[in-house]
């Protein structure tokens, strides 16, 4: 019977004596003059299966000559391994070369540097490390959409092509039919364009999600967001994705309450569900890293002003890099303080400044701050960052004008505050921002199947 590795996983002692037919790739090739093991793997668990064939077989020789990324068809049969800390082996009773590999098949079974298989990003996933990160990465999808289908979201596919800016920062991958090559600047006639007007690829699908939910209450974005950031971090891309969930009726004290219920369910998901790719990273990644993640979800944040968190770091006494200052962000330093030090648990950063957070944020009687709040976990600083929207048309329009928006360009979202207005807020949390701290792997490139980054657009 065909199965997969990891139906026998799941209960290798039924298997035990049966003879089973595995399909999928060779991860390692070990000979012996008159026997050989192959490390088989077919995907659909994280560890391999051993098989092991002898001289017995009629195809013995050619057997032999199987190399390292071949995919093979394997009949054997299911038995108790001899071996200390294996549960089973496959006994094979025959294989047959499907597909071969070229001797230059770059994934041998030895140590890669991440920067050697970021240029074979197509074959990296064959790797132990890649094939743990994008499996948590898709279990952690999947518990996000569970999280908010439960609780009752509507889940909303928002435009990639838009013509509005969300964040107001102007860092947007133009989209265009026009002939740029061969078109002077002054030529420049966007009512010629595909869509009449000048459009980009979206920041974030918070405006229309806003729409959606002053009909359904709760909704949720999830997909692709771009921004032309020229920027070579270990936390930037050019192309990721974003969770986006709005929420009517709903002020800042209950976003918070979202957001920290929300992040733990699924980091306790993905300890349930993903034990052995854990394991794996917690002992060649990051030490430790499932002790950070149980602590988090028994862990309550901590819920702070941002006056007051600048206050907390004038007065630690530490010599920081960046000095903390009163209407200006945090620094990774200062985050870093707060949360392992000082808190010794997540924190809620909220109550910012006006005038370094996005136009939509519902103003503060103070005149100064707004509605704003982001999420810091210890070991990686900014996880999320929502805040209540501001509901007044009046307001909005006035805080519009002082930042010099287009107010014409804008109406539809303005007419939202016209018809039917209500209090509601939402929050935003890069989905590979999350895979970082899950798995433990630093470099956003390597969470990405194929980052898009500057100066790179492979595969």
């Amino acid at each position: 019977m065909h199965v997969d590795s990891r139906e026998i996983y799941q209960a290798s002692k039924d298997f035990f004596g049966k003879e089973v037919i595995l399909e999928g790739w060779v991860r390692n090739h070990r000979k012996q003059k008159e026997f050989g093991f192959i490390d088989f793997s077919d995907g659909t668990y994280f560890s391999t299966i051993q098989v092991v064939y002898d001289n017995t077989l009629k195809n013995f020789e050619e057997i032999q000559k199987t190399r390292v990324g071949s995919s093979v068809q394997i009949t054997g049969v299911v038995v108790e391994s001899p071996k200390e800390g294996q549960e089973f082996e496959v006994q094979a009773k025959d294989i047959l070369l499907v597909g071969d590999a070229a001797e230059d098949f770059p994934i041998q079974p030895k140590r890669h540097t991440r920067e050697f298989l970021r240029e074979v990003s197509y074959l990296r996933p064959r790797t132990n490390l890649f094939q743990a990160v994008f499996r948590i990465r898709s279990l952690t999808a999947y518990a996000i959409h569970t999280y908010l289908q439960e609780r009752g979201y509507v889940y909303v596919h928002t435009p990639i092509i838009t013509a509005s800016d969300c964040e107001g920062a102007g860092e947007m991958f133009q989209v265009t039919t026009l002939d740029l090559d061969n078109l002077k600047k002054e030529e420049l006639d966007y009512s010629k364009d595909f869509f009449g007007k000048k459009t980009s690829l979206t920041v974030s699908g918070q405006l229309q999600g806003e729409a959606f939910a002053m009909c359904y209450k709760k909704i949720y974005t999830f997909g692709p967001t771009f921004r032309a950031e020229n920027s070579n971090t270990k936390t930037h891309a050019s192309e990721f994705w974003m969770i986006e969930p709005e929420i009517a009726f709903c002020d800042l004290e209950g976003l918070m309450d979202l957001e920290e219920d929300f992040l733990k369910y699924i980091v306790s998901y993905v300890l349930e569900h993903a034990k052995a790719e854990l394991t794996f990273l917690n002992q060649f990644v990051e030490k430790g890293l499932i002790e950070k993640l149980e602590k988090l979800t028994k862990s309550s944040a901590a819920r702070v002003t941002h006056q007051k968190a600048i206050e907390i770091l004038k007065q630690s006494g530490k010599d920081f890099e960046f000095e903390p200052k009163f209407g200006e962000d945090l620094a990774k330093e200062h985050e870093k303080y707060l949360t392992e030090e000082y808190f010794k648990s997540p924190v809620f950063v909220y109550d910012w400044p006006k005038d370094i957070k996005a136009f939509y944020m519902k103003q503060n009687e103070d005149g100064k701050t707004v509605r704003a709040v982001d999420l810091l976990v210890p070991e990686s600083g900014e996880l999320m960052g929502g805040s209540q929207r501001e509901e007044s048309y009046e307001k909005l329009v006035q805080r519009m004008n002082e930042l010099k928006m287009p107010i014409e360009d804008m109406e539809w979202y303005l007419n939202l505050r016209r018809y039917g207005s209500v209090p509601h807020s939402g929050f935003g949390m890069g989905f590979e921002r999350l895979l970082i701290y899950l798995t433990g792997v630093d470099n956003i490139r390597d969470v990405i199947p194929f980052p898009r980054t500057s100066k790179n657009c492979d595969f």
